[in-house]
């Protein structure tokens, strides 16, 4: 959303997320526009010693190859998604004009902590001197760690909710996107008040509804067709899929056909109570290694209710629900980002 404002206001935009859904040049844009294939070739040969030698991450390469391109195209200004937790993230390495912290839920317990507090505390590590941050959602239990750790940064904390009472629309049809909205909309006006950056309340409004066209971005919320409708969505965790799934019950459907896989490290028993139990499932597991085998799926959803059968990837999964579907029904396909990329999207 931030970018795509940006874009709408005259800037050069580098657009820096992850994970990607079809193509790897997803995760480095520049204006919309992925990076050439090119200039992903010349960076590992050029710089292949040097990775070799420090033993990189995957994603601590992607990053160098990133910031290396944003600086080459001499981008305005990037906006940069951190890529797990924060303070140890590879990303942590800037010094961002405003940080932004969207909400906090219990994710990558393995590797950020077990509580709200504890994954708060690694979030807040891209808390800077001195430089404003944005917090989405005020939360009783990650409230405090912010406010501790924007004390001892001298950086004023804005809350978003709190902030931003105008209803912004957009192109971006999840519900869960409203304080999304309110929290791009907080990043901007400090943008707009304590930077060079000049953004009008109209380009606001305008990048807002046309976030797909100006980012590319896919698979939130998104409708791939009609009669029957189908819906996917990337949202992987107990916050992200509450949302989701009591969006789909406000749909109009005579059945509900839902195309299910997940990860390994999801917590079966918090995501799966959060599933109708009137709805047909079919269970896959997505094509990476992370992905959780299916009949171990199939058998934890039976403890909640949830019956269907398995199937060998989630391609024949998905063309067997719309095989089964009528044109009154709905079918939703999501649990994992890894779901949602192997989609015809």
């Amino acid at each position: 959303m931030i970018a795509s404002v940006l874009q709408q206001a005259g800037y050069k935009v580098g657009l820096y997320t992850s994970p990607h859904l079809k193509d790897f040049r997803e995760r480095i844009k520049v204006n919309g526009i992925c990076i050439p294939e090119d200039n992903i070739v010349s960076f590992i040969d050029g710089h292949k010693s040097f990775l070799e030698l420090q033993k990189l991450s995957f994603f601590e390469m992607t990053v160098g190859l990133a910031f290396d391109y944003f600086t080459q195209q001499e981008v305005d200004i990037a906006v940069i998604e951190v890529g797990l937790g924060g303070r140890l993230d590879s990303t942590n390495i800037i010094s961002p004009l405003v940080s932004v912290i969207t909400n906090i839920g219990l994710d990558h317990t393995q590797f950020l902590g077990e509580t709200l507090a504890e994954i708060a505390f690694e979030k807040a590590g891209i808390i800077k001197p001195g430089i404003p941050v944005v917090i989405g959602e005020k939360q009783k239990e990650t409230a405090p760690v912010f406010k501790e750790i924007a004390f001892k940064n001298n950086a004023k904390i804005y809350y978003a909710e709190e902030v931003v009472s105008e209803n912004y629309k957009t192109d971006l049809l999840g519900d869960y996107q409203k304080k999304n909205v309110k929290t791009a909309v907080m990043a901007l006006n400090l943008l707009d008040q304590q930077t060079t950056i000049q953004i009008s309340d109209k380009e606001i409004k305008t990048g807002l509804q046309n976030v797909v066209a100006n980012t590319g971005l896919k698979g939130r919320y998104q409708i791939l067709q009609n009669n029957p409708k189908v819906i996917c969505d990337t949202a992987h965790n107990k916050e992200g899929l509450s949302l989701v799934l009591q969006q789909i019950q406000k749909e109009k459907f005579d059945k509900l056909h839902i195309v299910l896989g997940v990860v390994n490290d999801k917590s079966l028993d918090d995501i799966l109570p959060l599933f109708p139990k009137k709805a047909r499932y079919y269970f896959c597991k997505p094509n990476i290694p992370r992905g959780k085998n299916v009949k171990e799926l199939q058998q934890a959803a039976l403890k909640f209710g949830l019956y269907g059968a398995t199937y060998d990837g989630v391609m024949k999964a998905y063309q067997s629900a719309l095989k089964d579907a009528k044109s009154g029904d709905l079918v939703y396909a999501g649990g994992s980002t890894f779901v949602v990329a192997e989609l015809p999207i």
